[in-house]
Order: structure tokens, then C-alpha cells, then sequence
């Protein structure tokens, strides 16, 4: 099983391009927030409506699951914590949202939302909960949008920008591995890396780069092999063995990998 991990696309409709075009090659898109961006001049409502569209699009060709980043909140709950109202709707196309977990094989994928205050978080301490019960056995994938704190995936370059709850969550827990986004500069930056391990748990994080195609990771699941792509060239981890720093850049690809096609012009 391959999977395809982008994040933080921020409303880069060549990525979006990108990424429908590259969907039909991999057995499952992981997207790790920020669809949208809270700073465009293009009207919020807007971008929730084209990139719906986009996931529906995705998943007529493949699985597809989506968690929220805090550029994606575009509305408040009756509580009055800001949360994605939108996804809702991408979750009546068959893509898995923010409170989802499904099963494909032998992996447990758990969607956790981003939380603005004390009630949705509750909900997420609350599926964490149960969906460790439903693990039995099976490999478990978090999507998360942001990174755990004092992790390489969080450096900015000065400063952690992680989240410490995630670190006490993933030492509870103990998942297989917590797939992130959110600090865009992590793995072009000094310190900081598209990858990471606490524990048994592998952290990944393909970072956040301008034009098509995006950073992103793509995973082999039964050769257990992760690969980062991006303009800075690509290296690859295999996940059933230690990490070692530092990662070299690689001389050629994996003979199971095949670049996703760029548009004729």
C-alpha cells in the first residue's frame, strides 16, 4: 500500500492540480491541513467551495483523509470555539475528516481536528480514547496538523513551534506514527527535518514549498520505506530501522516509486 502525505497547500491551486493529477497513483492521500489561507484576498466561503471540490475530486480516485489545520476554521461552534464547519461537507464524498478513524488493511487511521479551546480538545482526548481500544494488534496513524514540540518537524529555524500536548499524547499512546504539517520551514531549515522518532512513534512533516508540485512524502507501506520530496532534492528513511542523522540526499529514487506526471504545456 503507497501513500501520498501533503499538508499546508494554503490555496496553491497548481498544487491542487498537482495533487489531483498524482491521487491515482497512490492507494491513499493523507492531507495534513491547511487547505485554505486565512490571508488570501480570495473570499474565505470561496476557497471552502473550490477546495471541497478538489477533495471530492481526489476521492472518486482513491482514499482520502483530511485534518483540519487553524488556517481551515471558517466557523464557530455553538460554544463559540472556532472549528472547520466545511469539512462536513467533504466527508459526504467519502473523505475521512476531523473525529474520523477508518480501518484500510492492517492500519488504524485516527483524524484528529484542530483544537481552539477546551471542548474540542475534550472530543479529541475522547476518540483518542477509543480509538486506541479499536488498535487490536493493527499499526496506528495519526494525522495531526501540528507537529509535537522539541521535535526537528517544529523548528522554525529559531524556535519549537510544536505542540507539548501531542508529546504527553504520544508517550500515552504510543502510535506507530503521527503524520503533521503546520511549520512550513522544518525540513529546509538548519535543525529541523521532514522526519522525526519519540520513542517507537515516527513524526513526519513534508514542510510547505512554492510552486507546483508541492513538498510531499510518499510511503511504502509494505517495504516500510518513507520518501521526502522536494526542491531541495529527496531522501528517503526506512521506518523498520533506527534513524540515523544525517539523512542523506539520495542518488536515485526507489525502484517502487514513480514521480507523479507534471502538465503538458
Amino acid at each position: 500500500m503507497r501513500w501520498l502525505i501533503v499538508s499546508d497547500l494554503h490555496y496553491a491551486l497548481p498544487q491542487f492540480d498537482w495533487l489531483a493529477r498524482a491521487a491515482p497513483q497512490f492507494d491513499l492521500v493523507i492531507f495534513a491541513g491547511d487547505a485554505l489561507d486565512a490571508g488570501s484576498i480570495v473570499d474565505f466561503a470561496a476557497q471552502t467551495v473550490v477546495v471541497r471540490k478538489y477533495l471530492e475530486r481526489l476521492a472518486v480516485t482513491t482514499r482520502v483523509i483530511f485534518c483540519s489545520g487553524n488556517h481551515d476554521l471558517d466557523a464557530r461552534s455553538e460554544s463559540g470555539e472556532k472549528i472547520a464547519r466545511w469539512v462536513e461537507e467533504a466527508r459526504l464524498s467519502g473523505v475521512a475528516c476531523d473525529g474520523d478513524a477508518i480501518v484500510v488493511g492492517d492500519v488504524l487511521f485516527s483524524v484528529f481536528p484542530w483544537w481552539d479551546g477546551p471542548l474540542v480538545k475534550e472530543r479529541l482526548l475522547r476518540q483518542l480514547a477509543l480509538d486506541a481500544q479499536r488498535r487490536e494488534g493493527r499499526r496506528w496513524v495519526w494525522a495531526h496538523h501540528a507537529p509535537p514540540r522539541q521535535s526537528p518537524t517544529s523548528w522554525s529555524g529559531k524556535q519549537s513551534f510544536g505542540d507539548a500536548d501531542l508529546v504527553e499524547w504520544i508517550g500515552q499512546y504510543r502510535p506507530d506514527v503521527v503524520i503533521c504539517g503546520h511549520i512550513h520551514q522544518s525540513p529546509f531549515v538548519a535543525e529541523g527535518s521532514w522526519i522525526d522518532r519519540l520513542g517507537d512513534t515516527w513524526v513526519l512533516n513534508a514542510g510547505r514549498q512554492y510552486g507546483a508540485p508541492p513538498a510531499y512524502i510518499a510511503i511504502d507501506a509494505i517495504r516500510d520505506e518513507a520518501l521526502w520530496m522536494s526542491a531541495m532534492g529527496a531522501q528517503s528513511v526506512r521506518l523498520d530501522q533506527p534513524l540515523e542523522r544525517p539523512i542523506p540526499a539520495l542518488r536515485a529514487l526507489p525502484d517502487w516509486f514513480a514521480p507523479p506526471p507534471l502538465p503538458a504545456f
